[in-house]
Order: C-alpha cells, then structure tokens, then sequence
C-alpha cells in the first residue's frame, strides 16, 4: 500500500503526471463554499431504495428471499448506514443491517472507501461481500447528485419476495371462524376529546305531588356519543342532592319499551347446525351475515335540538336551551341558525324589601346593625382599603385641619379659638382649643376623635344616620358639633393645597367649577364688572389687594359664593413673591429630618463636594449639589432639598455648599423648630403660612368674559 503507484510525493503533493483518485465527496472545482463538510453538508443524507437476495437453504417452500432496505448516505462525513424496515410477523431479526461507518471498497481496492461518486441508480454496490441492487432515491438525492455532475440511470422496479406473496394468498384465501371486527373509534376520540354539547332541559315529573318542574342540565360527549344528567336542586326544595340523574353511557331512544333481556344484543350470533338431531352433540359457527342480530338505536347529536323531546327511560325531557359553544356547533355543521329558547321558568317572585328594626341606643348603629345580618355576630367591617390610602405617609398627614370660632352671643366665648381636625383615614373630627393666656379658660382638647352625625337627625330610626364627610368642612362652613355651633374662618396650607389637588372631590376647590359659577351670574354684566375692578385699580398696576378683590366678588355675587371659593380663585389669581417659605423654618425642618435619621456624614459631603469645586470658588451648580446629596442618600423629600439649594444661590444662580452644609449641620448649629414664631394669632404652631396679599384680575376677566378687544 505504501508503494503502489497511488503513492504521493513528499508534503502529500502529487508526483509529475500522476492522478490520485478522490477518496471523499467533494464539489466541482470552482463550487461551494470553504466550510468544511461537517459543516457545509451537516443533517444532510442521501436515501437510496435497494435490495438484495438471501439464500434459504434446506427449505422446500422457498429456495430464496428478497429482502428491501434503505441505504443512506452521510454527506458529512461519508459515512454509511443500511436499515430495513421492520415487517410484522416476518420471523427475521430486522431493523439496523450495518451501523453507521465508513465501509471500505471490496477487494482489491480495500484501502478506499465508498464516496457519493459510487453511488447511482440501477446500480450494484458490495457491503462486505453481500449485494444490495439500488433501484430508487428520494428527490433530493436526485437534486443533489445532478448538481454534483452525476447523470442519474432510470429507476427499475422492486421485485417481490415470492414466498411473502404466497403467504399472502393463503391468508386472503382463509374465512376464520372468529372474524375480528374492528370498530375504529379513535379517531373520533382524537377529534372531539374534551367537546361537550350542553343542553338546559326541564322534566316536569307527573307523580310529583305539586307537579313542578325539575331542572335539568343534559350533557352529550361527541368523544364517545355518550350522555349523562345531572339535576339542579332548588335551594331549601326538600329534595336530596345526587350527583348524576343519569350516569354517563349511551341513551337507547326507545326505553324502556324496548328493554332487551340479557344476552339478547352481543358483539357476535352463534348459529346452531346440527341442534340436538344428532345425539347430544351440537356444532355452532358463527353468522358472518348477522341474520339475527338485533340493533339498537342511540341518541346522536342529531337528534338534539332545543325544543325536541327525548325520551330518558320512560321520562319525557324538554330541552329548552343550549349554551354558546353548543349553538355554534349546529351552527357549523348542521346550518342551525333559530336558537330561540323554550320558556320554562316562572318569572321570579318579587324579592322582599329587608328592613331592619330601629337603632335601640345601645353600642353604635353599625354594631347594632351588624346584629340583625346573621345569627353569627360579627364586628362592624371597616374600610381598610381607605385607612392604608389616607393613613400618615412620611410628610403626608392626611389631616384637614380649620380654624374655627365658636358661633354663640356670649362676649366671652366670642374670642375662643378652636382647631377642627378631620381625618381622612376613617372620617374622624377632633377638635382642640388654642391656650389664650389670662382668658380663664383651659384650652386642650375641646372634643375626643370621632365620628360625628349631622345634626337634626331622628335618633331611633331604622335607616343608618349621616356623618360628617370632608366636603362638609370649608372655610366659611357653619357645623355643629353636639350643640356647639362653629364657624370655619380659616385652614392651613396643607389642606388648602389638598383640597386643590383633589378638586373633583372638593367643588369648593375646583377653579373650574367657580369660573363657571360665577360665569353664570356675572355674564349679562360683564362691562359692568371691568369698570368696577378698573376702578378699584386707580394706579393701572393690573393687580389689586385680596381684601379689595374679596369685598367685589361679595358685592357681585352676593351669598352665592362661600369664603373657600374666594380664596381658590385668589390663590389661583395672586401674585406669589420670590420667597415663599421661611429659610430658618426649612432649615428646622431638614435638620429634625436628618436628625431623626440619624444622618451624620457632613465632613464626607463637604469633602465630596470641595473636590467637585474645581476653581475653589465655593460654588457650584444646582444639579451638581443635587446629584451629590441624593449619592449621599440625603433623607430629604425633593421638594424640601431644592428649595433648600435655591435659598442658597447667589446673583449667577450657583449654590454656596458651604452655608448650606453648615445650615443642615445639627450637630454643631441646632436650629429648634418653631423658635421664631411669637405671633399670638398664629392658630396651628406652625410658620407663617403662604397668604395671597393682591391678585391679577385680567386674568380674571379674560376667563369670565374673553379678552377684551
């Protein structure tokens, strides 16, 4: 082998004039691409029909066999595989006839292989010395081996194994005593698996002893054409609750008259031939013609239909309805389009109105209430989706807080001030009085949290009485509270601006709701309304006092409009000053926030914030004190440490962090909250609150009655 002529040169290069056979499949010059072929060619195989001849020695119903199988080719690799398909019965061990290899060419050129160039139709190939005749291949070996060049012979027929086609005479020759009838329902199962046609019946059952109607609910399984009844039982009907009126099976269309006794339907009829003239002996064959079977009918899906009456072994059901799926089953296959209902059901009786005995004074109405629902007492439910919403959230309390005077003739009650607190979490008041020194009268807590009924109200009455709700308190609102008359002269900015932000719950707020109001009344007047704020306004500032806007719209409109409506649309109209909020009283506040965080890092900002610093001016941008206190993870609300920066610009807009650090510094500068506040009129403890002083009233006016020409 190392000598023969096909031997290569030095480096494997072919010597002058020598040409080597190609030992693996490989495309045309010129062709393809440079991938391998375990890549180029990867999952593609070539599929040739073949087969060959077996000697059966020491056999005298057959002297040879022909046997079929599939050689396929492995392009990628070149490798080779035979298989012949398995035939029932055939006694012959079948399936893999030569695993998958590279098979060697047979003698005397054993050193190569089989490549696809050996390979063609109507054409004889050796595997270890046994013959295989290929006479067919699938379309794309044809394809594939065009490409290649190849020119394909014409395919020949497979011969058939003799012995195979006597035995196959013999069989179709031979009438068995037991035939095997096969009833193929499979494939309905695989079709109609899971499909149930329902249908609402109703049986009205004659030995009832009131005669009324029992619903049924009829189901048919196309799987099987099986049925099954289920009954629906009336709450408190005195019947027994069954699981199954009818169990599941097929439902004979003429029971019980055409009851059969057992034996009488069978798979197979036995005929006696002899009977009893010949002895004792008997001979019974079978009756391949079924002369005497007898059959019987079944309900099929089409004899369903709304309206029909089936009969359920001797009781008459109506079907009267059927649901979507049903509907558009007969629809689809039988064109039914009318699926009027039958009406079966009495129309309902009218539901009697519950009423509940009157509150007795005892415990709380929802208490007592709660005990005429059940014979199981339960608590009152309370809304806890609302109290998670409405409870205390960081800086968000959630309380509407009023100031309020006592409405009474009193000189001494006159000048009390009170504080009405309303908690949106569960619709509590409280109310608490401003301690006034030397006015003989102890302030603190004026009446305990809870909820409070309207007044005028029946006390012992059977409907649940009304509470006071957050649209019922606004500024110039007159409650009572337990006989104790309070007018709402003012509120803080926490609830002014809640009330704003949820206009669509507080109309009093809504700026669109009072243009509209006041558009009403003061429209026919609209000329009229201009001179009047032209001449409050003498100096043509364009602005007027708030006192001055507020005694106009009150001459205009009279008692129309309440004082929280004047002061929605002043504040949605004034003029805002630069400031708006006190430094010394954010400073408090950042500092009790830092404090209750403990928040100490001060010499690491600083430090951060000098190295940013890059001219070491002692300023720097905005956003670049902004974005380093969030690093630090500063706890302060957004709102809170931007106006704090902005309190600290200079004339160019930057920030001087080092007033600001040493500002937020509660260690070494405790600023204590509140220190500043020594006004007596100052109702909440709390800074001076944001007050609108003058107000823009062409705005105003160009909203009302559109800009002036």
């Amino acid at each position: 082998m190392l000598v023969d002529e096909n031997k290569p040169g030095v480096g494997g290069k072919p010597l002058p004039g020598q040409k080597l056979t190609p030992k693996h499949s490989v495309f045309p010059e010129g062709m393809g691409s440079d991938a391998p072929a375990w890549v180029a060619f990867d999952k593609q195989v070539l599929s040739f029909d073949a087969y060959f001849d077996e000697e059966v020695p020491d056999k005298n119903q057959e002297l040879y066999r022909i046997r079929h199988c599939k050689i396929y080719f492995y392009l990628e690799d070149d490798t080779i595989q035979v298989i012949e398909p398995r035939v029932k019965n055939s006694g012959i061990p079948q399936g893999t006839i030569v695993r998958r290899h590279r098979i060697p060419l047979p003698p005397p050129h054993e050193d190569q292989f089989y490549t696809i160039d050996h390979f063609n139709i109507n054409t004889e190939v050796t595997f270890y010395a046994r013959k295989y005749k290929i006479t067919d291949c699938d379309q794309f070996t044809k394809n594939f081996l065009r490409k290649m060049g190849v020119r394909l012979n014409p395919p020949t027929s497979r011969p058939d194994d003799p012995y195979t086609l006597e035995r196959q005479k013999i069989l179709d020759s031979m009438t068995p005593f037991r035939p095997y009838e096969r009833i193929d329902t499979l494939k309905q199962f695989l079709e109609h698996d899971g499909h149930v046609l329902r249908f609402f019946c109703v049986w009205d059952d004659p030995e009832s002893m009131f005669h009324d109607p029992r619903e049924l609910v009829l189901h048919y399984y196309l799987s099987d054409d099986t049925i099954d009844i289920k009954e629906i039982v009336p709450v408190n009907s005195g019947r027994d609750a069954v699981p199954l009126f009818l169990r599941r099976d097929k439902l004979p269309k003429h029971a019980p008259m055409g009851l059969y006794q057992p034996g009488t339907i069978t798979d197979r009829t036995v005929l006696n031939v002899l009977g009893n003239l010949v002895g004792n002996k008997s001979r019974y064959i079978l009756d391949n013609r079924k002369a005497g079977a007898v059959h019987q009918e079944f309900y099929k899906d089409s004899d369903l239909k709304i309206g029909a009456v089936i009969n359920v072994w001797g009781r008459k059901i109506i079907l009267c309805d059927c649901d979507e799926f049903t509907k558009e089953y007969y629809r689809t296959k039988y064109g039914i389009e009318d699926f009027t209902p039958v009406p079966y059901k009495a129309p309902p009786l009218p539901k009697p109105e519950k009423t509940f005995p009157p509150y007795t004074g005892f415990g709380s109405e929802e208490d007592s209430l709660c005990s005429c629902m059940g014979l199981i007492l339960k608590p009152p439910a309370k809304d806890f989706k609302k109290f998670l919403e409405k409870d205390r959230i960081g800086m968000e309390s959630n309380i509407l807080r009023f100031l309020a005077k006592l409405i009474t003739d009193s000189p001494i009650d006159k000048d009390r001030k009170l504080i009405i607190s309303y908690f949106l979490s569960d619709d509590t008041i409280s109310v608490f009085e401003h301690v006034q020194q030397n006015s003989g009268i102890h302030g603190g807590k004026f009446l305990e949290r809870g909820r409070i009924k309207k007044p005028g109200q029946e006390l012992f009455k059977s409907e649940p009485s009304e509470y006071f709700k957050a649209q019922d308190l606004f500024v110039g609102a007159r409650v009572c509270f337990y006989g104790h008359n309070f007018l709402l002269v003012d509120a803080d900015e926490y609830t002014l601006n809640y009330m704003e932000k949820h206009a669509n719950e507080f109309s009093v707020a809504d700026v669109g709701v009072i243009l509209k109001k006041l558009k009403v009344i003061t429209e026919p007047r609209s000329r009229e309304i201009r001179q009047l704020f032209a001449a409050t306004d003498p100096d043509h500032n364009k602005v007027i006092e708030y006192d001055a806007f507020r005694n106009l719209i009150v001459s205009i409109t009279g008692e129309a409009f309440s004082d929280h409506e004047i002061m929605t649309l002043g504040r949605y109209y004034g003029v805002k000053d630069e400031c708006e909020m006190d430094l010394h009283y954010l400073l408090a506040v950042a500092q009790e926030q830092l404090k209750k965080n403990r928040f100490e890092n001060f010499e690491q900002v600083t430090a951060v914030l000098q190295y940013n610093d890059r001219e070491k001016c002692g300023v720097l941008p905005h956003e670049v004190c902004r974005t380093i206190c969030k690093s630090f993870k500063l706890p302060l609300a957004d709102d809170d440490l931007q106006a704090l920066l902005t309190m600290f610009e200079d004339d160019n807009k930057q920030v001087e962090y080092k007033k600001f650090l040493v500002g937020l510094n509660w260690r070494e500068n405790p600023i204590h909250a509140f220190q500043t506040v020594k006004n007596e009129d100052d109702w909440t403890r709390q800074p001076p609150i944001f007050r609108v002083k003058e107000i823009k009233y062409l705005p105003l006016l160009d909203d009302l009655f559109g800009k002036e020409e």
